[in-house]
């Protein structure tokens, strides 16, 4: 029989498992309360040690005096970034929809 503390009971076991208490390590995110799955914080952290090896190679193509190379390695950078705040903001739509979706007991 489905009684209201069950429902209390079911919804706070929900609630602890779907909660990430750990903040999120991504540099360039817009909000770090913001609670992400690891996987995307991984995802991510991946990601902007890319944008960073690039912004670097570029600083060190400029030095040697490869312009052509440190501007491709810099639009490579600037197309990265773009693209990953696109998908974060993608994923953070879905996610929005996925919790519309919810049924009131969860």
């Amino acid at each position: 029989m489905i009684t209201r503390s069950n429902l209390a009971e079911q919804l706070r076991e929900y609630q602890i498992r779907s909660k990430h208490d750990w903040a999120s390590v991504s540099f360039f995110s817009s909000s770090s309360t913001l609670s992400s799955s690891r996987v995307d914080v991984v995802i991510f952290v991946i990601w902007e040690l890319v944008i960073l090896a690039s912004l670097v190679f570029s600083a060190v193509s400029l030095y040697f005096g490869h312009m052509k190379l440190a501007f491709i390695l810099v639009f490579v950078m600037l197309v990265l970034l773009f693209s990953m705040k696109l998908v974060k903001q993608i994923r953070r739509n879905r996610k929005k929809k996925r919790r519309m979706l919810l049924p009131l007991s969860m």
